[in-house]
């Protein structure tokens, strides 16, 4: 299940090298049965799959939407901020990936006439009336990771982002057993399975 959804991300930022202005095609999977299917971008949004969907399918989306959104807040602060490579290295990988799955819940949601949350609420830690997201940093915590620069920033965003991809896990793992959305689950696997490799490699950076 993770390579349609893996698909999706592939196909954006192979995209997103290229000095084309275009937008590029995206690959959509298909309902139950069906192959996955590559679309232009602007028709793409219209034809993500209409499976049967539950409230826990459309907490899970709105939420993760919001729970992406500040880790590419976190993200975007290192390549001026950080000291390591790698750390800088990492950042860019998630702020490239959790970037086009943001486009694909939001897609998601907009097919079946759903509420997209706004970003700022991403900041707070709440989506709607869902509650606190696991993994979320505190304004505190992310004013202090802009304030810091060099080694210090480093150490503080491992910390961050290993607790916020562990959160994203426990929301992910949720939803398998809540939801009944076949897209939403494919989703969800992909989190689970792309943010846990995450995590090992951020604990074996930060020792």
């Amino acid at each position: 299940m993770r390579r349609i959804v893996g698909g999706v991300l592939v196909a954006l930022l192979v995209a997103a090298c290229s000095a084309e202005p275009e937008a590029p095609p995206v690959v959509v999977p298909g309902a139950p049965g069906e192959p996955a299917r590559t679309l232009p971008a602007d028709e793409a949004s219209g034809a993500v799959p209409a499976n049967q969907h539950n409230d826990a399918d459309v907490a899970y989306v709105q939420r993760m939407i919001l729970h992406h959104g500040q880790a590419i807040r976190m993200g975007s602060l290192a390549p001026a901020r950080a000291a390591r490579e790698d750390v800088k290295g990492l950042a860019a990988r998630i702020t490239a990936t959790q970037g086009p799955e943001i486009t694909t819940m939001t897609a998601w949601l907009r097919q079946r006439g759903l509420e997209v949350p706004g970003e700022h609420a991403g900041h707070h830690g709440h989506a709607a009336d869902h509650g606190p997201m696991p993994g979320m940093a505190t304004e505190e915590q992310l004013a202090a990771l802009e304030a810091a620069s060099g080694p210090e920033f480093d150490r503080q965003f491992l910390q961050l982002m290993t607790v916020h991809h562990e959160g994203a896990i426990t929301m992910a793992s949720e939803v398998l057993g809540a939801g009944s959305d076949v897209f939403v689950e494919e989703m969800a696997g992909d989190v689970i399975a792309s943010q846990s490799d995450e995590v090992t490699r951020m604990r074996t950076m930060a020792g």
